[in-house]
């Protein structure tokens, strides 16, 4: 990385972005309409960028005092450099700085450096969806799990 990652909110002027990083993360990516809808429906769009390029992302809903995370991501190429647990922790406090005492989140079951960051983050698996996901063989379970913010 040549500079530091700034961490900012993210707007229309970046949806094009968003959709491209997701794609180039996932197999079943969010499309550019699910980022617009989001950002329309009031969602929060944190993003880390660095020399104005998107390095990930983090999509939070709040209802109350619960927070879910929608989805998350780092770009290939910077990931395993604690971009992630920087977004999920920035997307936390951003929550409890508007009143969230819980966090909510969904997990395919098959990604274990997710499952890692979550639990060493202190959440808990507390269910699972049996299917939830699409893959490239079917279906995949969910794993949900959940953390207290305060």
């Amino acid at each position: 990385m040549s500079c530091p990652p700034d961490f900012l909110r993210l707007g229309e002027e970046d949806l094009d972005a968003l959709a491209a990083l997701a794609e180039s993360i996932v197999d079943f990516p969010w499309s550019r309409g699910q980022f617009a809808d989001s950002l329309a429906a009031g969602h929060a769009l944190l993003g880390c960028k660095a020399a104005g390029s998107l390095l990930g992302f983090a999509v939070t809903m709040q209802v109350l005092d619960e927070v879910e995370l929608l989805d998350i991501g780092v770009a290939r190429s910077h990931q395993g450099q604690g971009l992630g647990r920087a977004l999920l922790q920035r997307a936390m406090a951003a929550a409890m700085a508007k009143g969230a005492q819980r966090m909510l989140l969904e997990v395919r079951a098959s990604n274990a450096p997710a499952i890692g960051l979550y639990e060493n983050l202190g959440f808990r698996q507390i269910g699972q969806r049996r299917d939830y996901y699409p893959a490239t063989t079917g279906r995949e379970d969910a794993l949900i799990y959940d953390k207290e913010l305060a």
